[in-house]
């Protein structure tokens, strides 16, 4: 009967023992749940979602790449998402909507976006005066972009006409069927689009022509968000994400050859050596802390005074920077 006591008691001990090596493992497996565009920003991403996969990160990802930013956002408010890369004003949109409940860690990518065409004697923002213009759909990044830089360059909405396509791909088909038409695509569609038909150059880099106008601000394409709630509760796995997406982008600059197979990997290029092109061309970066903040906020202040509902009424605050957390 001792024997018996004792052989459960043992059991017992060993079963509670079990028990909490399983909670302790479950409580230091953290998932975090990360969206992200496909193009950029998810380019940035890839080496992480590499080593995810393998195994060799503290967080536990679970990544999704859609091709709206749209969808980003439904998910973000849902709380299906923890953490997103969006363009930069749509941070400040959804920031409007969730009553301050994102924060903004990071800026992803600087400026991706060029004028595709065949016409050689499109050479400044001037040059587009009287031409039919294609670009992805109205109040998109690109769309303010130029919008702006006509403006700037004393060109009217009456002299230029845009017609929006839904989707980047759409802009690049018909840049396919007539080269001398004028296109205004992100990276890495510039390169996708060149690589299909030779007739076809970068005319202009609108990050350049940005710079020309405007030595205050900088600009910005894509930003990292995350919601306030799982901020609140998981700040550890939140300064662990941004240590890891920096190494990330990190990896893919110094690393072209292998960062262009990754990417290649995850079908966001669909060939390896176009991609090992565009990568040079995507600004793909890790901006944090108060030089996150001075880009960011300067780029919107220019959105805002363009055109309010650009950044969703008003400029957010200052407690939409996350500028201390620790990496």
């Amino acid at each position: 009967m001792k024997k018996r006591w004792i052989s459960i008691a043992a059991a017992s001990v060993l079963a509670m023992g079990t028990m909490t090596a399983a909670a302790s493992e479950n409580e230091t497996e953290m998932t975090v749940r990360v969206g992200s565009l496909k193009g950029p920003t998810s380019m940035g991403l890839v080496s992480l979602m590499e080593d995810n996969e393998n195994g060799e990160t503290g967080n536990n990802y679970d990544f999704t790449m859609v091709t709206a930013a749209d969808e980003l956002l439904a998910q973000m408010i849902g709380g299906k998402l923890d953490i997103a890369l969006i363009p930069a004003n749509v941070s400040s949109v959804l920031y409007q909507k969730t009553d301050a409940g994102i924060h903004v860690i990071d800026i992803n990518t600087l400026g991706v976006v060029y004028a595709v065409s065949g016409d050689s004697t499109v050479k400044t923002i001037s040059d587009l005066k009287g031409k039919t213009v294609y670009l992805t759909g109205k109040g998109t990044t690109p769309d303010y972009i130029l919008q702006y830089l006509l403006e700037e360059n004393g060109v009217s909405l009456d002299e230029v006409k845009l017609e929006y396509k839904s989707e980047a791909t759409e802009v690049a088909a018909v840049l396919a069927s007539d080269p001398n038409c004028i296109g205004i695509l992100p990276q890495p569609f510039v390169t996708v689009a060149m690589s299909k038909n030779e007739n076809l150059k970068s005319v202009l880099d609108l990050t350049e022509e940005w710079d020309k106008i405007n030595s205050d601000s900088r600009l910005v394409t894509g930003v990292t968000v995350v919601r306030d709630a799982f901020l609140e509760e998981n700040e550890e796995a939140v300064a662990e994400f941004l240590k890891d997406h920096e190494d990330s982008s990190k990896f893919v600059n110094e690393n072209i050859e292998e960062g262009a197979e990754l990417i290649a990997k995850r079908g966001i290029i669909e060939k390896a050596p176009i991609a090992q092109k565009a990568i040079p061309y995507c600004n793909i970066t890790c901006i944090t802390g108060e030089e996150m903040k001075e880009a960011l906020s300067g780029y919107l202040q220019v959105l805002y005074e363009m055109a309010p509902e650009s950044v969703g009424g008003e400029l957010p605050d200052d407690e939409f920077y996350l500028t201390d957390l620790e990496n």
